[in-house]
């Protein structure tokens, strides 16, 4: 990438930081300042410029609100569920929005934004439906798990990594560019993306771990995973994804460059920063 694209992708990445802010800003009570910082926003935006410098402001818009919406519900389910009953309420709503019905809440009112902000057509739709419900699922696993006695095995752990929600940004991404033009196309993207989500969740959990520690929760290191193991998986686990996303290269370039770039960018962040703000770490 030379000067001027570099300079291009900042450019997009500013516009698409300050347009997270303005989003944040109509949904009153979902974002924070406390936990939502300008930082979190302009980091969003820069994982988005980069991962397809190709793009547009407006193609990059849907990448970067369910980047946002990822945050949003993983911090309720985290900070503010204090039952079973108040995260399947949530995730109920937010699965009924995306379905057309009317927004019980905030939360409810941003999918369902993101969802208009989408346009899909049916097919697609119903496959963005169901990662969605994927994700929540996942992340009301995870809220399940960090109930005492309820600790998952390190197999299953690694196999709920629906919960980053890194596979339904990209998803959400690739519909909305017509990277993905049908189901099938994301059939054939799904392995390698589960490939580096599961990853990116031990790479998120490296990162984090001297702060979960301190708060209790749930990562690989608290079930038993050593730094040195996590290297290796990890290690293995890059591995696996270049192979599948090597023969995906001829039909899908742009999927398969975005796929690889999550790979090394994440690590290279995660390296030296962290996407909450300070005050939520």
């Amino acid at each position: 990438m030379g000067s001027f694209d570099i300079g291009r992708t900042c450019a997009l990445a500013v516009a698409g930081g300050r347009d997270l802010a303005r989003t944040a800003a109509r949904y009153d009570g979902l974002f924070p300042e406390t936990s939502f910082d300008a930082g979190l926003y302009s980091s969003l935006a820069l994982a988005g410029a980069f991962g397809s410098p190709w793009a547009t402001v407006g193609q990059l818009r849907a990448i970067n609100r369910a980047s946002l919406l990822v945050f949003a519900v993983d911090r309720l389910i985290d900070e503010e569920a204090t039952s079973q009953e108040e995260v399947a309420a949530l995730v109920g709503e937010c699965l009924a929005a995306a379905g057309g019905a009317a927004p019980a809440s905030a939360a409810a009112a941003f999918v369902a934004d993101l969802r208009a902000e989408l346009a899909a057509p049916f097919e697609l739709e119903a496959a963005w439906l169901d990662q969605l419900a994927r994700m929540l699922g996942a992340m009301a696993r995870e809220w399940d798990w960090n109930r005492p006695d309820h600790a998952p095995g390190m197999e299953e752990y690694l196999a709920n990594a629906d919960s980053t929600g890194a596979f339904f940004v990209g998803l959400t991404h690739w519909i909305h560019t017509g990277v993905a033009r049908s189901p099938g196309d994301l059939d054939r993207l799904r392995p390698a993306g589960d490939v580096v989500q599961r990853y990116l969740r031990l790479l998120n959990d490296l990162a984090t771990r001297h702060r979960e520690a301190s708060t209790g929760d749930l990562n690989a290191f608290t079930l038993g995973m050593s730094p040195g193991e996590a290297d290796e998986r990890m290690a293995a686990m890059a591995g696996e994804a270049a192979e599948l996303i090597e023969p995906l290269r001829a039909a899908h370039p742009r999927a398969a460059e975005y796929l690889t770039w999550q790979l090394h960018y994440s690590a290279g962040f995660y390296g030296l920063s962290d996407f909450w703000a300070p005050e939520a770490a």
